[in-house]
């Protein structure tokens, strides 16, 4: 249903959130006429909440142009989530400033460093969370429980934002109340991290026990937020800060609530997880969709050899999925989902299934994916590695194998640990095959940081390794050197916004 109205919904918002003002962070004040005139029965404010998805989808620039938009969301993930990492590699229509973030060359005035887009759907959530209450005075119809959910819906969001922000700038601004009006646009410092996390924690308790199970219908039990939704949130952030019993806590809250299964590792997987989307592995997407012409940033960045901005690193086939030398037709199903033998592009998000053709840039509708229970598995099983559970540990993992017939090939493939009480050790085989099942996925590089910064420096060199695959000769001892210092894991504050409020100061490394 959510998609139906997604089109009234951002011209809702566009005239309800929205102004000319440019200011810090692009928090759009809001007409006060239109604002009192707008929040007046539940129809209007599940609008409003719908519109908080709606935004999710909106930005792209067109590719190396720096003018006209902002960083739609899903690129923005994409792009600190994988092309920092070791697995991708820069295709023919790369611009300056994706070769600078592949290469680790990053400056504050790299246009992808840009928050815009974050700040815009947090501006959204703020206004439901400041508006909805009032609506239960003007519309007897709106019962407590439904408008608990809206608000939930929205607490989440932003703290599944506020969550990324942190992981990827680490101390940022942190914005509660909506900017409704110009006097609303404060100059803000940055909030520390931890107080923040501290913060979206709160608010997801909050969350989790008011949230929606099910809305009735599949589409928006997977794109929109349900109780499932926060709970694997909640197990990404404590995982995230090394709080390993209540990261499994949460894990198993969704493990047990019979709700979610792997996708069956057959001739259909691709076309299920991927190609249609909204499996029963999935907890949380956002929703690209041809009913309202919704299209992914992704056939510009990934469409062709000739015209893709990014292309698969060449370890990926044969290193990542090796080939069996005994039987070439025992294959891992994810190595021909990751890439496509005759296409350098990265195929789970412009292939089709058992063919070599691509969509095409109107047809181009694929899924971003922001949980699904094979991440609820692999987060409980490092959780499990890190607190003397080792053997439970790799028995999830071994769940993921299994599904997707990983394939073993000695001096390639990292070896099954002897000793299931080493932490480390187990730890690392997670982290591989992790890499292989979330491939693409946003997911490399804040796992390669998370372990990296877990006994810091000491295990630096799991993520300098992994980078020395990608990293061209003249950045790799720049790279090493500046990653002494765990400033540099983060990325700067992009520019215009230092500019703009004279409160917000620079990350640490870039001043």
């Amino acid at each position: 249903m959510h998609k139906k109205i997604i089109y009234r919904t951002v011209l809702i918002l566009t005239l309800v959130l929205s102004s000319s003002c440019n200011k810090f962070l692009t928090l759009y004040p809001q007409n006060g006429t239109t604002r009192q005139a707008f929040w007046q029965n539940k129809e209007e404010l599940q609008t409003a909440v719908i519109g908080m998805y709606a935004s999710l989808l909106q930005g792209i620039p067109p590719p190396g142009v720096k003018a006209g938009g902002d960083v739609e969301i899903a690129m923005s993930l994409f792009l600190w989530g994988e092309v920092r990492a070791d697995n991708v590699t820069n295709g023919p229509a790369i611009n300056a400033d994706e070769l600078n973030l592949l290469n680790q060359n990053i400056l504050s005035t790299n246009f992808y460093t840009q928050w815009t887009s974050f700040y815009r759907t947090i501006n959204y959530c703020n206004t439901v969370l400041q508006y909805a209450p009032g609506v239960l005075a003007a519309d007897p119809t709106l019962t407590q429980d439904k408008l608990n959910g809206f608000l939930a819906e929205a607490l989440t969001l932003r703290a599944l934002l506020y969550f990324d922000l942190v992981k990827t700038f680490g101390d940022v601004p942190l914005k509660l109340t909506p900017t409704a009006s110009d006097s609303d646009l404060a100059q803000l410092a940055k909030t520390p991290q931890a107080a923040i996390l501290t913060q979206i924690l709160a608010d997801l308790k909050t969350a989790e026990g008011t949230a929606v199970i099910t809305y009735g219908d599949k589409a928006s039990d997977k794109g929109r937020i349900t109780k499932y939704t926060v709970e694997a949130l909640e197990a990404d952030i404590y995982l995230y800060q090394y709080d390993y019993a209540n990261c499994i806590t949460a894990c198993d809250k969704i493990i047990n609530s019979g709700q979610f299964g792997l996708v069956a590792g057959d001739s259909n997987f691709f076309n299920t997880l991927y190609a249609n989307g909204n499996s029963s592995e999935s907890i949380f997407e956002f929703q690209f969709d041809p009913s309202t012409t919704q299209n992914n940033p992704f056939y510009g960045m990934f469409g062709g050899v000739s015209t893709s901005q990014f292309n698969v690193q060449p370890n990926v086939p044969g290193g990542l999925f090796p080939v069996d030398p005994v039987d070439d037709h025992d294959v891992d199903i994810r190595a021909s989902i990751a890439f496509n033998s005759g296409v350098s592009g990265i195929w789970k998000f412009i292939g089709t299934p058992g063919t070599s053709a691509t969509v095409t840039a109107t047809t181009s509708f694929r899924h971003w994916i922001v949980y699904r229970y094979a991440e609820i598995l692999l987060m409980k099983a490092e959780a499990c590695a890190w607190s003397n559970r080792g053997a439970d540990a790799l028995a999830l993992v071994l769940q993921i194998k299994q599904r997707a017939n990983n394939v073993y090939v000695q001096g390639l493939s990292l070896d099954y640990p002897n000793d299931p009480t080493n932490a480390l050790s187990v730890s690392n085989y997670i982290l591989d095959e992790k890499n292989r099942e979330f491939i693409y996925e946003g997911k490399r590089w804040y796992d390669l940081v998370r372990h990296a910064k877990r006994n810091y420096p000491n295990n630096l060199g799991i993520l300098t390794n992994a980078l020395a695959l990608t990293l061209p000769p003249a950045f790799q001892q720049t790279t090493l050197a500046k990653f002494q210092d765990p400033n540099s894991l983060y990325l700067p504050i992009y520019y215009t916004e230092i500019q703009l409020d004279p409160n917000l100061v620079q990350n640490p490394f870039y001043k």
